[in-house]
């Protein structure tokens, strides 16, 4: 390791190397790309030693010391409102801007550096339901995230009997509608007449972050035990007509109130139609307050046939079942 980094990490030990206020600004203020990788993963690796008050105390200051100059933000918009010019659009949008939000990039630049802050972000969400005001990290946190999580960085999955076991062992774990009992559950949720798609993100090794699950049957039912029964007949898929989505999961509680369903659900729809032509209705079971299901109905345009174009009551009915409330049941057929 060249000199001027070992003496970076002496200098880390010796003079408050534990000190996260320090740490933090040492970082902000270094200019050299290494130096500012090893400063990243000390920050990491001193909050993954933290407890949940030290996590507390964390977050407090980073909201404290870490958000934007109130004056140079009142400089920044008088001169915008004297010449609302370009350059000064540019220092305006650079003094609103906090701190913390480089700070949590150059984070970022460590290894599972993505992984860290996410999880972060889980804790920041536990600490704020005792009524602590996280909001400024949260808001920033989730801003970043939206960028770093957008369609066009996530890579869509199915997942098979045959994928990872730790990825099969998550799916267990972040289920969060239909309880998946055992590896014998699991395996008849993977057999040929269903399908269980995810979103992954580089950053996050075999960690889903999403997914969804797809009965193919003969027609819609209102009846949710056979889709979950293990012994049941697994159809042949050729001779499915319907395909029923049961369950929704979001996995990492991190990335809460981040959009994805809406995206997975599409990419799910076309693939569907592109593998089966004989899948003919698309729908989504959930319960009404009566027990019983209602179904609605969206068709495909008849000016451009091959274009699914849900209407916004399935999707957001759907988005609902995610979001774990009562929803109906909601059905989509294709035209001939």
């Amino acid at each position: 390791m060249p000199s001027f980094l070992s003496n970076l990490l002496r200098l880390l030990r010796e003079r408050r190397g534990t000190d996260m206020d320090f740490l933090c600004h040492h970082l902000l203020s270094e200019r050299g790309e290494a130096s500012q990788t090893v400063l990243a993963q000390e920050i990491i690796k001193a909050y993954n030693a933290m407890n949940s008050g030290e996590r507390r105390n964390f977050f407090e200051m980073l909201c404290r010391r870490f958000g934007p100059d109130d004056t140079a933000v009142l400089n920044a918009a008088a001169a915008y409102k004297r010449l609302p010019s370009a350059a000064n659009f540019t220092a305006l949008s650079a003094a609103v801007e906090p701190p913390r939000q480089e700070l949590l990039r150059r984070i970022n630049t460590a290894a599972h550096g993505t992984e860290t802050l996410v999880a972060m972000r889980g804790h920041l969400l536990e600490l704020a339901t005792d009524g602590t005001d996280l909001q400024p990290l949260d808001a920033d946190l989730k801003h970043l995230f939206r960028s770093w999580f957008n369609r066009g960085f996530l890579r869509m999955e199915r997942i098979t009997w045959h994928t990872s076991a730790l990825t099969l062992e998550k799916l267990m774990a972040y289920e969060s509608v239909h309880e998946i009992n055992g590896w014998p559950d699991l395996r008849r949720r993977l057999e040929a007449d269903r399908r269980c798609f995810a979103f992954f993100h580089p950053a996050l090794i075999e960690e889903p972050i999403i997914f969804v699950e797809v009965a193919l049957t003969k027609g819609l039912t209102g009846d949710l035990a056979p889709l979950l029964d293990i012994r049941a007949p697994v159809l042949p898929p050729e001779q499915a007509d319907t395909a029923i989505f049961y369950s929704i999961s979001n996995c990492l509680k991190g990335l809460r109130g981040i959009a994805f369903g809406n995206f997975l659900i599409k990419q799910v729809v076309t693939d569907l139609a592109a593998e089966f032509s004989n899948i003919k209705t698309y729908g989504t079971l959930a319960l009404r307050s009566g027990g019983d299901f209602s179904p609605l109905e969206w068709r495909t345009s008849r000016a451009h046939p091959r274009v699914w174009k849900p209407a916004a009551v399935w999707f957001a009915g759907f988005v609902r079942a995610y979001r774990q409330l009562p929803v109906c049941s909601c059905r989509a057929r294709r035209e001939p």
